[in-house]
């Protein structure tokens, strides 16, 4: 049964869900993952999205770890029953969101929420091509420095990030894959050289007011070659 590892609800067990197929996390992988997380201080305050939530084991830790809100899709609705026990259970029922529906529907619902950190840890058949279409979809509900941590399989070929995001690593443990990326920052134009504030040409010496020819003294009469000496 997958446990939450550290924070306010460290050591708390999470119910597995009904049926089969849910792919949970394993502790070591998840282990590795919240590290990596927290050394970019990416949990103290985040919204958590979790679009294929199963146990719920990676919102859940998001918010012992400091986050503040996270909203769990599960396409499988005996799953998101389970889901909402047990965010009751931990008492975190106040800070989650349950969704019972596809991730791609979803994440087309969401845009203006603000999400900055999203876990995509789908079922093995979902193909590399949707996944890069979903980036696509999700894009407006996402901050401007969002993280997206996708989790899969080291048989599967990796995700490419969509033109406009950064790739922020790959690492991999035995059979899984967590790739990081989420939307490349822009520079910050005003931060640019201002070509306004650069030398203005009117302070530049006036040429108009250089002496001019007339202006320097005249020779002395009585010392020029041609002076008259009778």
């Amino acid at each position: 049964m997958p446990r939450i590892i550290a924070g306010t609800l460290g050591g708390r067990t999470i119910p597995g869900p009904p049926g089969k197929g849910t792919r949970p996390t394993s502790d070591r992988v998840r282990e590795a993952l919240f590290s990596r997380l927290d050394g970019w201080d990416a949990l103290r305050g985040a919204r958590v999205l979790d679009l294929y939530a199963g146990t719920g084991g990676l919102a859940f830790e998001s918010l012992s770890r400091g986050a503040t809100h996270a909203l769990l899709v599960e396409l499988h609705a005996p799953t998101a029953k389970q889901l909402r026990r047990t965010a009751l259970e931990l008492g975190l029922e106040q800070r989650c969101e349950i969704r019972a529906g596809k991730a791609e529907t979803v994440a087309g619902q969401l845009e203006g929420r603000d999400f900055s950190l999203v876990f995509l840890d789908p079922p093995y058949d979902i193909t590399t091509e949707a996944l890069e279409a979903l980036l696509l979809t999700l894009r407006p509900a996402l901050t401007a420095e969002a993280l997206v941590v996708i989790e899969r399989s080291s048989r599967t070929r990796p995700v490419g990030w969509p033109e406009g995001w950064a790739d922020d690593g790959t690492k991999t443990y035995g059979e899984t894959v967590l790739q990081f990326g989420g939307p490349a920052t822009e520079p910050d134009l005003a931060t640019e050289p201002d070509l306004a504030t650069e030398p203005d040409l009117a302070t530049e010496p006036d040429l108009a007011t250089e002496p001019t020819p007339a202006s320097e003294p005249d020779p002395d009469p009585d010392s020029g070659p041609d002076s008259a000496t009778d």
